[in-house]
């Protein structure tokens, strides 16, 4: 296979990439369809640059060659763009137009006033390096909880074409014979730089697609998972989440509080306040149960005004200890409404895992008890039910 044969297969691998990620980006979610446009964009932009550069015997070489380098340099940038997009930035213009600005005098110049296929390439390579780093940089800084597969490959693949484009400048420089063009057969890495070339539109659409994938499941998960009111974990996560903390607390030995907490007269806050104040009651104190748990304790809406808050290490002075910082933080805490604060406190009931408790249900059961009773004595306090 010859260069220029290279090149036509590496633009319609190119061109068929752009055509299916039109057809699919429309089926992505409404925050990810500007990443996938501006990827579908890079990767047409890419295949035309290279059909320009594929014709450059057929066309006047000064004119071609800084065209063609633009174009495929500015389909570069638009991947760069893409996943700023896709992490919820946005890439400023000046630093989407820099490396075209930066390229284009120096190819028209190498290609025109004094034709030096070396210096374009060193040229492209520098320009190149810009949004290539940017690209890797930004998935290297993704967030911890984006742990996605794709994300890797996609580093590596820009990592990958950055260092062949090295590895092609530094061959060209040490050669000392002449070096006609891009499609010299003469020259091995002739032949490899289309398919290097296509890698990112091809591999690399695939891989954006997976990362787009990911991050659907993820929120899938995510929405599963939390109670959409309050943002806090909702009785699915109390299923898995405490069987888990109840087999760790049997096998340590050691303590497992579990706090039922039921806001006080909630009824007549939906009721004289309306609905949405009602929800804004909801959100507050989930808020500060919250706040007042320890990183590795577990809070969840167990649903309509009740939560429950898992406390492991804990003995029964330090539960109550517990569940009055709880008590306090919701009462001297009030919601704020247009119409003045409105003072919210809570009941909490609370039992210890015993060695009679084969469920989680079985500890949940004495806490409400205790809750029950937290309210017939009056309310805005705790009570503790013995094993």
């Amino acid at each position: 296979m010859d260069p220029l044969t290279a090149f036509l297969v590496a633009i319609l691998m190119m061109l068929l990439n752009g055509g299916v990620l039109g057809l699919m980006h429309r089926d992505l979610p409404a925050e990810l369809r500007p990443a996938a446009v501006s990827w579908r964009i890079g990767t047409l932009l890419q295949a035309g640059g290279c059909i320009l550069l594929a014709l450059q015997a057929l066309k006047p070489p000064g004119f071609v060659l800084p065209l063609g380098n633009a174009v495929v340099l500015l389909g570069v940038v638009l991947y760069w763009r893409a996943l700023s997009q896709f992490y919820g930035r946005e890439l400023p213009w000046p630093l989407m137009v820099l490396p075209v600005l930066l390229q284009l005098p120096g190819l028209y110049w190498f290609a025109n006033i004094e034709p030096d296929l070396r210096a374009r390439i060193v040229i492209a390579t520098l320009t190149w390096a810009l949004p290539l780093l940017g690209s890797i940089s930004l998935l290297a800084r993704a967030p911890a909880s984006d742990a996605a597969v794709s994300r890797r490959v996609l580093a590596g693949i820009f990592g990958g074409v950055l260092a062949f484009l090295l590895l092609r400048m530094v061959y060209f420089l040490q050669n000392g014979g002449p070096v006609p063009s891009l499609l010299d057969r003469e020259h091995w890495i002739n032949l490899v730089t289309p398919l290097i070339a296509s890698v990112m539109p091809v591999v690399g659409t695939t891989a954006f697609l997976q990362l787009c994938s990911e991050r659907i499941r993820r929120q899938w998960e995510h929405a599963a998972s939390t109670d959409h009111l309050t943002g806090l974990p909702n009785r699915r996560i109390l299923a898995e989440q405490g069987a888990e903390r109840l087999a760790l607390s049997r096998r340590r030995g050691d303590a497992l509080a579990a706090l039922v907490i039921d806001i006080d007269h909630f009824k007549q806050i939906n009721d004289r306040h309306g609905h949405e104040v009602g929800d804004a009651a909801l959100r507050h104190v989930a808020s500060v149960i919250a706040a007042s748990c320890r990183v590795e304790d577990l809070a969840v809406r167990q649903g309509g005004e009740e939560f429950v808050a898992l406390m492991g290490q804990l003995d029964a002075e330090g539960a109550r200890a517990a569940a009055e910082r709880i008590r306090s933080a919701v009462e001297t805490a009030p919601l704020t409404l247009p119409e003045g604060p409105q003072r919210l406190t809570v009941s909490i009931g609370l039992a210890l895992l015993a060695a009679a408790d084969r469920h989680l249900d079985d500890v949940l059961r004495r806490a409400d008890t205790a809750l029950y009773r937290a309210k017939a004595e009056g309310r805005n306090r705790s009570s503790f039910e013995p094993a």
